[in-house]
């Protein structure tokens, strides 16, 4: 049977049949015209000649030859030469910021497929007391250095197309926190289709093609195609602050971390984290042909020919998603029409079988592709990384449960904020096991840093029960 309505449908259903993909047609007689519409709009997203080159991405990956070693870092201070070079960093960021010369930027495009959410990751609440989300959190961080440096600060926060539109609801809805919404702007990343071992591209229905988020090296292109670059360039913003919305822990907009990136003139700089393990599934900084460059933990062990005979073990540093990036940096990749990597993960895909009954998978049983903003750092002639305590930045929201649960998030607040107190001298009673008796909270607005609440805190405070900073 004739599937297209018109010429041009006709067009895409040759184009479907060509690549092999005639099934994403096969209940085409049971939809209604609107059906039959989102089906046709979701098929025409589809890059087929782009997906040819995901489909060459199936074969197992070879042992790869790479001249790789150990990346030089900015570690935590220790002695008093550092210290008096992070004072330097941190009164060179706080000009930066009462200049208006930073930007924020949130990557929050993501399924949430592993939390098992209906609702963008963002909206979850997450603090101890207040459950205010996570949203709420970087707002409300935003917000203290808005007044703290009397400025205005761009927020751009990207969205992908699944959440696009419960995002932005949630914003109306909390009247984008008490920012003005003016400098607060969404962005879409793109969406690659997910496909089966024989290179079969899912339905989700029976006329929805199941496409998923393109990945954070979206940001790139979504800067671009939005806009968002050019308006940022005519605000005056110089420097971009990026983190994924799922880290409830992160400074933003640290002043050290500014400063050191801009001394050093990079491109692109990145913070990160010491490895709890050898086999903690976190991809680590590298170093090759003199530039910093992120391996996946899934892609390390198969490297050869390591400088200085190191084995993977040796690689620590543990890349945690947050990077300032220069605008000019930026806007140089998109003008050369960046073109970042792609990584295929084997994940659990919820389809439609060949009956129109929807499956849910509790096992993988398909391939998603993604890039990887960090494929970047290639590119960035200049770039440091600074090492950071995990406990006092990093905690992020991934799992229903066990590690980087909601459970261990809420965990690690609790315990960041009790040791803010015991570092003003103010006891905090414990439990047998060491963690503190009651749930304590600061507000980002109260402090959203530790130098911020030490300065800030009556220090004849008791902590006899639950408490809340504001």
């Amino acid at each position: 049977m004739k599937k297209g309505r018109t010429a041009e449908e006709q067009k895409i259903v040759r184009r479907v049949e060509k690549n092999g993909q005639q099934h994403l047609f096969q209940f085409w007689d049971e939809l209604t015209e609107y059906e039959k519409d989102i089906l046709i709009k979701d098929i025409q997203k589809i890059d087929f000649e782009l997906f040819k080159i995901f489909l060459n991405l199936i074969e197992e990956p070879e042992c790869k030859e790479r001249d790789i070693t150990l990346p030089t870092i900015i570690t935590v201070p220790e002695t008093d030469f550092q210290r008096r070079k992070e004072r330097e960093a941190y009164r060179l960021g706080c000009e930066l910021i009462s200049m208006s010369k930073l930007a924020v930027f949130t990557a929050a495009g993501g399924q949430s497929s592993r939390l098992g959410l209906e609702y963008p990751k963002g909206a979850y609440p997450v603090t101890p007391i207040k459950k205010k989300s996570l949203f709420q959190v970087h707002a409300e961080k935003i917000l203290y250095m808005q007044r703290r440096f009397d400025v205005k600060i761009p927020w751009i926060i990207m969205v992908s197309e699944t959440n696009k539109e419960q995002t932005e609801e949630f914003f109306n809805l909390h009247d984008s926190f008490g920012l003005d919404k003016k400098y607060v702007r969404f962005i879409q990343q793109g969406m690659f289709p997910a496909f089966d071992r024989s290179g079969k591209i899912f339905l989700q229905e029976k006329n929805r093609v199941f496409l998923s988020p393109s990945g954070h090296g979206g940001t790139f292109s979504a800067l671009k195609d939005s806009g968002a670059i050019s308006w940022l360039a005519r605000l005056g913003v110089e420097e971009i602050f990026y983190h994924q919305v799922d880290n409830v822990l992160v400074k933003i907009l640290d002043p050290v971390f500014i400063g050191y990136h801009v001394i050093n003139r990079c491109g692109m700089s990145s913070k990160c984290v010491m490895k709890k393990a050898p086999k903690e599934k976190v991809g680590v900084f590298a170093e090759e042909n003199g530039r910093k460059v992120v391996i996946e933990y899934t892609e390390l062990e198969n490297l050869k020919n390591l400088r200085d005979g190191l084995g993977a073990e040796s690689f620590t540093a543990g890349n945690i998603a947050i990077h300032i990036i220069n605008i000019g940096f930026a806007k140089k990749l998109v003008s050369k029409g960046l073109q970042l990597p792609f990584h295929m993960a084997f994940k659990a895909v919820p389809y439609v079988d060949g009956r129109g009954r929807k499956v849910v998978s509790e096992s993988p049983n398909g391939h998603k592709v993604e890039t990887f903003i960090f494929d970047a750092l290639r590119d960035s002639k200049n770039s440091i990384i600074m090492e950071i305590i995990r406990e006092e930045e990093f905690s992020p929201l991934k799992n229903k449960s066990g590690d980087a649960s909601p459970d261990t998030v809420e965990r690690d607040q609790i315990c960041l904020y009790a040791n803010w107190l015991v570092d003003a001298g103010i006891e905090v009673p414990k439990l047998s096991d060491g963690k503190p008796r009651y749930k304590l909270e600061v507000s980002p607005l109260y402090a959203p840093f530790k130098e911020d609440f030490l300065n800030r805190v009556p220090k004849n405070t008791t902590i006899d029960e639950a408490a809340y900073f504001e």
